[in-house]
Formats: C-alpha cells, sequence, structure tokens
C-alpha cells in the first residue's frame, strides 16, 4: 500500500475582502505556491458564497489547497525561499489565517 499523501489547506481571511484584494491574494498564491517540488495538486481560489448551508463556514476569503507527495515535501515547502517570498509579501493583508493538514 502506497503511503498517504499530505493535503494541506489554508483558508485566509482578508483585512481587504473587496473583490480586488481577494483576486491579489489569489495571484500571489497562483504566482508562489505551486512551483515547489513534491506538489500533486494545487488550487486556490475565493469562498464560494451561494454555498451558504447551515454546516458552510463562511468566515474566510481565499482558499489554498495542496496535496502533497508525502510529509517530506510538505516540510521541505514550508522553507521554500518561494513560500517565505509569498508570506513576506502578503502577510500583512491576513486578518487571520487557519490551517489545516491532513493525511488523505
Amino acid at each position: 500500500m502506497a503511503a498517504p499523501r499530505l493535503a494541506h489547506n489554508v483558508f485566509f481571511k482578508l483585512k481587504d475582502s473587496t473583490p480586488e484584494g481577494v483576486a491579489a491574494l489569489v495571484a500571489a498564491c497562483k504566482k508562489y505556491l505551486n512551483v515547489q517540488p513534491g506538489i500533486v495538486f494545487f488550487a486556490a481560489g475565493p469562498l464560494c458564497a451561494e454555498l451558504d448551508r447551515e454546516v458552510n463556514v463562511l468566515d474566510w476569503d481565499v482558499a489554498l489547497h495542496l496535496v502533497f507527495v508525502d510529509k517530506a515535501a510538505h516540510d521541505a515547502y514550508q522553507t521554500d525561499p518561494t513560500h517565505n517570498q509569498f508570506i513576506a509579501e502578503n502577510k500583512a493583508t491576513w486578518a487571520s489565517v487557519r490551517v489545516f493538514d491532513s493525511l488523505v
């Protein structure tokens, strides 16, 4: 049986949650966070506000979804210079960040 992959899901709440602010962070995710080795799936996008059932969590603006081939690839991503550049350029725009990691 193959080792499980690691799913890394990040939910950003922005200080400026305007369409322009959201689009800027999605663009930054696409520029900086899909270039690291070991990524087998990448997606970034805005909240789908139309899905507002009682179980939906709606207190975020941009989601980042990454699946890594393994935990080692995830760990390398965390210290990758491009990942660090993303943080340096965008951290000031975040009101909060929540990270959910799981083996899949």
